[in-house]
């Protein structure tokens, strides 16, 4: 446990008020951060730093993790961690329980500006109440396709009270970001308000071309001027990797010697082994270790539909990699099919086996796709992304001293 104080927050100066400027005290509520390994976890993590490196205090409210042997810190700033349970079918990934009673209690003691709310379970709620009941600015963020995740589980017919409970769950905050306008429309037409875009940032110094390894290229079996393509992210149902294996498996009639390099983990791991046996399974990776199995790939398969926007998307790009996905989410805003990828009307899983076939089969014009593709999101660094989110959440907290202006201020009479 850790005291509440002012000093739960450590402390770029935004403009709160007219002539006011002062670092903010953010309260950052996620059920998973690192290190689980996913592409909330990690891009929550990014976005911290970002707001950090610009001299906000930020609290990050999270469940207890099995390597947490205590209060921990990142740069001096106290993380507030809470008792979580494991996910059912997600090894690994925890959520935190209801805690309404000690937020408020936290919170009260140690007031945050504005409360920041990155998932939506039993923690994320907890959060949105106490600071509902305190009276605090609340934003959140729309992360994860829960609703479109429920069909890939048995669960479809689940998908009305699901979205049900997210479009009440973010009504209920002053405004939800959301990384696309395809989203930012989707949404709205689900009743979603309050909705603004704001992109998705990804570290172009760690993921680069540069870090391609031809000493790991051999060790999958790959010659230098053999294509590799890859994949990264969960192994799992909702990730359509059915369409992924059917691609590989007609690129590889075309070219015998190509390869398949599978990154991540996930429930049909075995079911893909099966199918793949000359398939490189190589696991979670993590860091530099992870930037270099993407730059020693020459292209990138991404057949998933659930997606808010694809973290690995950006990733693969700014990696060199020419990327092939469905015309929605991060591709659709960052792709300019045949220029700097290919992209393919979204759920059509026959198109997308033929654009990876044609797009395989010119190495050189592969290869020159991924250079551009690095060129697109060059400008997608994070500071600029905390930058963005620092605005949202200014703004957030003048809409609510406006509200509360106007509810304690005098009733205006006139004389008859």
């Amino acid at each position: 446990m850790i005291g509440c104080d002012r000093n739960h927050f450590g402390g770029s100066l935004v403009d709160i008020q007219p002539g006011l400027h002062r670092p903010l005290r953010i309260a950052c509520v996620t059920e998973t951060y690192p290190p689980e390994v996913n592409g909330v976890a990690m891009t929550i993590a990014r976005l911290v730093q970002g707001l950090r490196a610009r001299d906000h205090r930020v609290q990050v409210v999270r469940p207890r993790q099995k390597s947490d042997v205590g209060p921990t810190s990142a740069d001096g700033y106290n993380d507030v961690l809470v008792r979580g349970v494991p996910i059912p079918r997600y090894a690994g990934l925890r959520m935190g329980l209801p805690c309404m009673g000690r937020l408020v209690k936290l919170w009260k003691q140690s007031r945050p500006d504005v409360v920041h709310i990155a998932t939506e379970g039993p923690l994320g709620r907890s959060a949105l109440l106490a600071a509902r009941a305190l009276g605090l600015p609340v934003c959140s963020e729309f992360r994860t396709n829960f609703h479109a995740y429920s069909a890939h589980y048995g669960f479809g017919f689940l998908r009305g009270p699901i979205i049900g409970y997210l479009r009440r769950f973010h009504n209920a905050t002053q405004c939800t970001m959301v990384p696309t306008q395809a989203l930012h429309d989707d949404l709205q037409r689900e009743g979603f308000r309050d909705l603004l875009t704001v992109a998705r940032g990804v570290d172009v110094r760690r993921f680069d071309a540069a870090h391609r390894s031809e000493r790991l290229r051999a060790q999958w079996g790959a010659a230098p001027d053999d294509l590799v393509v890859t994949c990264v992210g969960r192994l799992a149902p909702e990730k359509n990797l059915n369409t992924l294996v059917s691609a590989f498996e007609a690129i590889r009639r075309e070219q015998p010697r190509a390869r398949l390099v599978l990154v991540g983990d996930g429930p049909m791991r075995k079911e893909l082994q099966a199918r793949c046996p000359d398939a490189v399974f190589a696991g979670q990776r993590l860091g530099d270790d992870l930037a270099t199995h993407y730059a020693s790939a020459d292209m990138f398969l991404f057949p998933s539909v659930t997606e808010t926007f694809g973290n690995v998307t950006t990733e693969a790009m700014a990696s060199g990699l020419a990327v092939v996905a469905f015309d929605y989410a991060a591709a659709q805003r960052l792709i300019r099919d045949g220029e700097n990828g290919a992209l393919v009307p979204f759920g059509d899983d026959a198109a997308f086996v033929a654009t990876a076939v044609r797009t395989a089969a010119d190495l050189a014009n592969c290869r020159l796709l991924g250079a551009r593709a690095r060129v697109g999101v060059m400008a997608l660094d994070w500071d600029s992304i905390a930058q963005q989110v620092e605005g949202v959440m200014a703004s957030v907290m003048r809409s609510k001293e406006r509200a509360q202006d106007y509810a304690f201020a005098p009733a205006r009479h006139s004389s008859v």
